[in-house]
């Protein structure tokens, strides 16, 4: 398979929200149903660092570090007796307004371009990991502080859960979905000593997530990432 995209992943931040079913179906691309962890389906608000972006083996000058941030769903699509378990993307954010008119022009994804920042702090023992986005005038955040040690995941478990979805949906409208591959290493995480959420999820996510402001998160994880590549294939259903 033809690759498309080449980057690194870093230091992702995973705070995962269980969430009503019906919040997520209008969102829903047709062709893929909700997937579900012990019963509860659920949203993930994400911060990464992404880094050293290259298309089709061509590295992209000034604009291939930025940071991201996401809110995501967990769907699954079955094709004959294979299940393939995927995310479908509420809104990307990036600071960069050419990649997400690219991103949103040429695949139907759902970017938005506004100001990002991010601060690592990392030593021999501890981490500190914060990402900051700008919406009407202010910062919101999303942070950790993470032990620097690694630690496989579980078989069973919430974090391989959220973690190994490798395949991208989107909703292109009531009658069509795309489909299109990620393809990364099983990651290593790190245990989260202390975490912060600073976000309006309304202002920015619509009144659907509303909700979220006055919800706990079930869960917060800190994965260590890798290089990914995206195929070049994406698949119209």
């Amino acid at each position: 398979m033809k690759t498309f995209l080449t980057a690194k992943w870093q230091n992702l931040i995973m705070a995962n929200y269980e969430i009503d079913p019906s919040y997520l179906m209008p969102y829903l691309p047709k062709g893929v149903e909700l997937d579900y962890y012990q019963g509860k389906t659920y949203v993930s608000l994400v911060g990464f660092l992404f880094k050293d972006t290259s298309i089709f083996k061509i590295p992209i000058p000034f604009l291939g570090t930025f940071e991201e941030v996401n809110l995501r769903f967990y769907v699954i699509r079955k094709v004959g007796n294979e299940i393939r378990r995927g995310v479908v993307f509420i809104n990307e954010t990036v600071p960069n307004k050419t990649v997400a008119w690219v991103a949103n022009k040429l695949y139907k994804e759902h970017y938005t371009s506004i100001p990002t920042k991010h601060s690592w702090k990392i030593n021999n023992h501890h981490k500190e990991i914060v990402y900051q986005w700008k919406v009407k005038n202010n910062w919101n955040s999303l942070s950790v502080n993470a032990s620097v040690a690694e630690e496989k995941m579980q078989t069973g478990t919430i974090e391989k859960f959220i973690f190994e979805h490798y395949f991208g949906y989107t909703k292109v409208n009531k009658n069509e979905s795309i489909e299109y591959k990620i393809n990364h290493p099983s990651w290593k995480i790190n245990a989260i000593t202390e975490y912060n959420i600073n976000c309006n999820f309304n202002t920015f996510y619509g009144n659907d997530f509303e909700i979220l402001n006055s919800t706990k998160p079930h869960s917060v994880m800190l994965a260590e990432g890798s290089d990914i590549s995206v195929g070049l294939k994406r698949t119209r259903f």
